[in-house]
């Protein structure tokens, strides 16, 4: 008897030990957001120990910080246009490996014989993807002025097209939103449109967010509120530092002689 209950409490210190080791495998798997929920998610991973590749606001559930801004990233692309991004090391995250039917899209479905081929850029009623587009007959971007043709390709839709008929790739969607939005395309290769972080330098290595990131190319208009994007919810204010009660040392003042008052009255 003895003997069994010996056994029995090494087993279940053993189990214990293997419990306490490997806490990831029991650990809940934090996503958060870099600019578009949906479109821009990251899992929060370990680069080193103790140091994650971002931290995830509880609140939002968006990036508050990188630790590596680079993880996950590739080169760009070829960009033949001189502007701000042939200055140092631009690189991109790529898009393609985060849409579920990117690799069967082109080749099981829309292949050029299945379904029928058609190349009518006239709006009709979608059968299928009613989960992107919820009414194709009224698609929530150019205002009525371009439908789904306009954009992919007619043959492979796990690419998209540029006004030539040539393909892009969904990791290069800014080459796509340029053909409509050339003032706006201009300012994102200068380099003040547009969300960048990495290195300051203006020769250093840094990563674009390109268009499809931040903006939701099925809904840019977010319907009714006719804005280009979703409104966010704001973080909590600051917690205001020890012996500080109020915010009234943030105040303004306008002359010379008011800030002598204020700061004779303490109010600075």
């Amino acid at each position: 008897m003895n003997k069994f209950n010996l056994g029995t409490l090494k087993m279940f210190l053993v189990a214990g030990v293997v419990m306490l080791g490997a806490p990831d495998a029991f650990s809940e798997e934090v996503v958060c957001f870099e600019s578009r929920k949906g479109a821009s998610e990251v899992t929060k991973k370990d680069i080193s120990e103790g140091w994650p590749n971002v931290k995830c606001s509880p609140k939002t559930g968006a990036v508050l910080w990188w630790g590596d801004p680079f993880d996950g990233t590739q080169p760009m692309g070829e960009m033949p246009i001189e502007a701000d991004y042939l200055k140092g090391e631009a690189v991109v995250k790529p898009r393609t490996g985060k849409l579920a039917l990117y690799a069967i899209c082109g080749v099981a479905c829309h292949n050029g014989t299945f379904p029928v081929k058609n190349d009518d850029r006239n709006p009709r009623t979608l059968i299928m993807h009613q989960d992107v587009v919820p009414d194709a007959m009224n698609l929530q971007h150019g205002r009525g002025g371009i439908w789904c043709l306009d954009c992919h390709h007619s043959d492979k839709r796990n690419k998209l097209v540029d006004n030539f008929g040539n393909e892009i790739s969904f990791d290069q969607s800014q080459k796509l939103c340029g053909k409509c939005h050339g003032p706006v395309y201009r300012d994102w290769r200068d380099g003040i449109h547009g969300k960048r972080i990495g290195e300051w330098a203006s020769d250093g290595k840094k990563r674009w967010f390109v268009c499809t990131e931040c903006h939701n190319p099925h809904d840019v208009q977010q319907g009714e509120r006719n804005r280009g994007f979703a409104q966010l919810h704001p973080e909590p204010a600051p917690i205001l530092p020890k012996g500080i009660y109020n915010k009234d040392h943030e105040q303004h003042h306008g002359s010379g002689a008011n800030k002598e008052d204020a700061v004779e009255s303490g109010d600075h």
